[in-house]
C-alpha cells in the first residue's frame, strides 16, 4: 500500500427513503376454533381451581398469574392474542421462552419440537373463573374467539416453579426476590403488600434495597431457609433465588511480578484529556503511578481496600490505558484520562450483601451528569446467563446504555473451565447485556490464538445470542498478560484474565475516538470494533466475532483494492431506507467479498427475556438491480445475507425469525462480480413493546459498516473514492496516527 487510504465515511448521505410493499400473509391456524374451546377448557378449570386454594393474602387486591404457552406458529408479534386477553379482563406482566412440542402443526404437518413464548397474565380470581365458565361457550361469532387457536397451554404456575438453583436446607439465607411489578405500581402497592405478607410469614424485612427495571422489581430479603415455599407462593413472585456473591478478582493467571525493569511510564498527558472514561473495580491506590492519568473514586464509609482488590484494580486501569505491556518497547501515551470508581468494600462472599450494594454504587455513577462516554466492568455476579429470566444487573446497564451513546465493555468472566453440562462454563451476568460489548479472551496476542480455556463461553441470551461479542488478548500460563503493578514503584506485573481483555478492546476504541473525534460516534465504534474482528477457528459460542483487531491502522486503513464505508444516521418506525453499498463507475472484476456489519441500540423489556429487545433492523439485500423474477416485480430479487447464515443461533431461532432482533448482525459474502450491480441493503426498522406490536416516536440510530473488497481491482479504493467525490468523505484522523513499519 503506497497511500494511507482512510477509511471513508458519511455513507448516509447515499441513502434514501424507500417504500417495500409487503403482500397479505394467509395464515393457517393449527387447530379450528372448536378444537381449541374443547382443549383449553380443562386447563382453563385445572389453573381456577388452583387459584381458588390460594391464600387471600398471597394475591394482592385478588390477583393472580397464569402461564399461557403460545403455539409456535403464534409467537411473530403480530400474532400476539392482546383482544383475547383484552376481552376476558387480564393482562400480560412478562413472557419467558421455552421449548416445546406443541400437539399439532399446522397443513397437517408432524408435531415436532419447536422453540415459543410462555406469557405471564395476571388478572383477578373472578376473571380466570367467568373465563372458564363462559369458554364452552364460545363460539366463531364470540369477540376474540379466533385468538383461542394461538394458545397451545393454560396452567396456574407453582412455587417450585419459580425457585432457581439449589437452596440451603437449613440456616439464613439472603434470597434475590423478583417480583412482576414496574416502579409506580411497586412502590404505591406491592412492594408495601409483600412487606405484610412476610410479617405474617414471621419475615421482618424493610425491602430497602430494590431495583426497579422494565416490569420488574428485584429485592433483597433475609429469611430461614424453610421460608422459600412460601415466599415463592406469593402471585407476583416471578423468580426465587438464593442472592448470588460478588466474583473473586483474584485471576485465573498470577505468576507474580516480573524483575524490575526500570520500567518508565509515560511523561506525558492523554492524546484527548476531554474524553470522558469510567472503570468500576477494586480501586487505585492515591499515590499510585497511574494517578497522573487516573483520579481514584472512593465513596465515603468503605473498609480498607484488600490487596487482592488494589491488584485488580490497578491491572485493569493499565489495560485500559496501556493494554498489554511490551518491557521491549516504550509504554505508548494513553489515549485519555480514567475516572476509577471503586465499588467493592470487602472480599467478595463474605457479605450476602455485596451484590446489591455494589449495584448501587454503580447506579449512583450511572445517573450522574455529564455522563460517560466510555465504561469497563471486570466485575460483577457468580452468575451463569439464564435463558429465561434477566437479572438486574444485565437490566440496569442495558436501561443505561439503551441511547447508544455510550460504549462499556463487560469480561464474560473466568469459568471457561467449568462443568458444560450444567452451564457452569457459560458467560457470566452482565456480559448478557444487549447493548454492551461482552469481551472473551484469547491466549495469545501472535498470529496463532485461540480462546483461553478459562474464558467463559456463549451462547448468550436470544435475542443477543452470540455473546462474546468478542475476544482479546487476555494472557495465558505461557505468555501472561502484563500490567503496571499496584505498588508505588512502576513495575511491570503478569496477570491473566477476561477483566484484562475487556479493557484492552475499549483502550482501541477510545483511541478511533482520540484520533477521529466525533466522527465515530459510540455505535459507529462498536460496529467497527465487530466489524474488524479476526476471524478464528472456533465457534461463535468461544469467541464471537474473532479477536480485536491488533492496531488502529487494521480499523482505518484500507488497502488499495479494498473500500470501507461508515453508515451513521437514524431510521423512522416502520419505514425502508436504501443504502447502497460502495462500487465503481467501472464493472467489477473477479470475486468480490461484501463484509457488513450493522448495530444499533434499544431500549429493552427485561421482564419478556425472549422478546427482550423493543427495536429490530432487518437488512434485506438486492445484490443485482436487474434482476427481477416477474416484470410487475417493484425492487430487485433480494438474496439472503444476514438472516438465515447468523452464526450461533439454532435451527428453532432462525425458523423464527429471531435474528431479525439480534442488535448486531455480522456476516461475510462472497460473489462472482457478474452477480453484483448496484447492489443495495434495504432495512426495515421493526418495534415492539413487551411481544407485541408497538409504534415509537423516535427515530432509531443505527451504524452499518460495509466493506468491499475485490483482489483483481487494483484500484478500487480510489475508483470509489473519484465516483463519490461529492458524498462519500475519508476520515482524516484529528491526530495524527503514527505510521506503523
Amino acid at each position: 500500500m503506497t497511500t494511507r487510504n482512510f477509511l471513508l465515511g458519511r455513507g448516509e448521505r447515499l441513502t434514501s427513503d424507500v417504500v417495500v410493499p409487503s403482500g397479505p400473509v394467509v395464515k393457517i391456524p393449527p387447530y379450528t376454533v372448536q378444537e381449541a374451546r374443547s382443549r383449553l377448557t380443562p386447563m382453563l378449570d385445572k389453573a381456577t381451581r388452583a387459584f381458588a386454594q390460594l391464600p387471600a393474602e398471597a394475591c394482592p387486591d385478588e390477583q393472580v398469574i397464569a402461564a399461557l404457552t403460545l403455539n409456535p406458529e403464534y409467537i411473530a408479534k403480530s400474532y400476539y392474542p392482546h383482544d383475547l386477553l383484552k376481552a376476558v379482563g387480564l393482562e400480560a406482566v412478562g413472557s419467558k421462552p421455552r421449548t416445546i412440542t406443541p400437539e399439532k402443526r399446522s397443513r397437517d404437518r408432524e408435531p415436532e419440537e419447536a422453540l415459543t413464548t410462555q406469557l405471564f397474565v395476571t388478572g383477578k380470581r373472578a376473571a380466570f373463573r367467568a373465563w372458564a365458565q363462559e369458554l364452552p361457550k364460545w363460539s366463531l361469532t364470540t369477540p376474540a374467539a379466533a385468538q383461542l387457536v394461538s394458545i397451545e397451554e393454560i396452567a396456574a404456575p407453582e412455587p417450585k416453579d419459580k425457585i432457581k438453583g439449589p437452596l440451603p436446607r437449613t440456616g439464613k439465607v439472603v434470597y434475590e426476590v423478583v417480583l412482576h411489578t414496574d416502579e409506580l405500581l411497586g412502590e404505591a402497592r406491592m412492594v408495601p403488600h409483600f412487606r405484610k405478607y412476610l410479617a405474617k410469614l414471621g419475615i421482618e424485612v424493610g425491602l430497602d434495597r430494590r431495583f426497579y427495571a422494565g416490569g420488574l422489581c428485584f429485592l433483597e430479603v433475609a429469611a430461614s431457609a424453610t421460608h422459600a415455599k412460601n415466599i415463592a407462593l406469593y402471585v407476583p413472585v416471578r423468580v426465587l433465588r438464593q442472592m448470588p456473591k460478588l466474583r473473586f478478582l483474584r485471576p485465573p493467571i498470577r505468576a507474580g511480578a516480573a524483575p524490575a525493569q526500570g520500567v518508565k511510564l509515560p511523561d506525558v498527558g492523554p492524546l484527548d484529556p476531554s474524553i470522558r472514561v469510567a472503570v468500576f473495580d477494586g480501586g487505585v491506590p492515591s499515590d499510585h503511578p497511574l494517578t497522573r492519568w487516573t483520579r481514584p473514586h472512593e465513596p465515603r464509609g468503605l473498609t480498607t481496600a484488600t490487596p487482592d482488590d488494589l491488584e485488580h484494580g490497578v491491572g485493569v486501569t493499565s489495560a485500559l490505558l496501556f493494554g498489554h505491556l511490551d518491557p521491549s518497547q516504550p509504554i505508548p501515551p494513553p489515549y485519555c484520562n480514567v475516572d476509577h470508581y471503586r465499588v467493592l468494600d470487602e472480599t467478595p462472599g463474605q457479605n450476602s450483601s455485596e451484590l446489591y450494594e455494589v449495584l448501587e454504587r454503580i447506579e449512583a455513577v450511572l445517573t450522574q451528569e455529564p455522563t460517560y462516554q466510555f465504561m469497563n466492568f471486570s466485575l460483577g455476579p457468580v452468575l451463569p446467563v439464564d435463558d429465561d429470566d434477566v437479572h438486574a444487573w444485565t437490566s440496569l446497564l442495558d436501561k443505561h446504555l439503551a441511547n447508544g451513546e455510550k460504549l462499556a465493555t463487560i469480561a464474560v468472566g473466568n469459568t471457561g473451565e467449568s462443568d458444560r453440562a450444567s452451564g457452569l462454563n457459560r458467560i457470566q451476568v452482565p456480559a448478557d447485556c444487549v447493548n454492551a460489548l461482552a469481551i472473551g479472551a484469547a491466549n495469545s496476542p501472535g498470529k496463532k490464538w485461540e480462546r483461553a480455556p478459562y474464558s467463559s463461553v456463549g451462547p448468550g441470551r436470544s435475542p443477543g445470542m452470540v455473546k462474546p461479542d468478542m475476544v482479546e488478548f487476555g494472557g495465558s500460563l505461557q505468555r501472561p498478560f502484563l500490567v503496571i503493578a499496584p505498588t508505588k514503584a512502576p513495575q511491570i506485573t503478569s496477570t491473566g484474565g477476561t477483566s484484562f481483555a475487556a479493557p484492552s478492546v475499549l483502550r482501541l476504541g477510545i483511541g478511533l475516538r482520540a484520533h477521529f473525534g466525533p466522527l465515530l460516534d459510540a455505535l459507529a465504534i462498536k460496529a467497527l470494533l465487530i466489524h474488524c474482528a479476526e476471524p478464528g477457528e472456533g465457534t461463535p459460542a468461544e469467541i464471537g466475532r474473532g479477536r480485536l483487531a491488533r492496531t488502529l491502522d487494521d480499523l482505518v486503513l484500507c488497502a488499495d483494492d479494498t473500500v470501507r464505508v461508515v453508515y451513521r444516521g437514524e431510521i423512522t418506525p416502520s419505514k425502508y431506507i436504501r443504502a447502497p453499498l460502495p462500487m465503481p463507475s467501472a464493472s467489477l472484476i473477479g470475486r468480490v467479498k461484501v463484509h457488513a456489519t450493522l448495530c444499533y441500540a434499544c431500549e429493552v423489556d427485561p421482564h419478556h427475556p425472549g422478546n427482550y429487545t423493543r427495536s429490530g433492523l432487518e437488512a434485506i439485500f438486492r445484490p443485482h438491480s436487474g434482476k427481477r423474477k416477474t416484470s410487475s416485480q417493484v425492487h430487485a430479487d433480494t438474496r439472503s445475507f444476514f438472516g438465515k447464515t447468523q452464526r450461533g443461533m439454532t435451527e428453532g431461532e432462525l425458523r423464527a425469525d429471531a435474528w431479525k432482533w439480534e442488535n448486531c448482525q455480522h456476516a461475510s459474502n462472497n460473489f462472482n462480480a457478474a452477480s453484483l450491480l448496484e447492489p443495495v441493503f434495504d432495512i426495515h426498522y421493526n418495534s415492539r413493546r413487551e411481544g407485541y406490536n408497538h409504534k415509537p416516536t423516535t427515530k432509531l440510530p443505527y451504524a452499518l459498516i460495509v466493506t468491499v473488497k475485490a483482489p483483481q481491482m487494483a484500484d478500487l479504493y480510489n475508483q470509489v473514492v473519484r465516483r463519490y467525490a461529492t458524498q462519500l468523505e475519508a476520515f482524516r484522523p484529528v491526530i495524527e496516527i503514527p505510521v506503523r513499519t
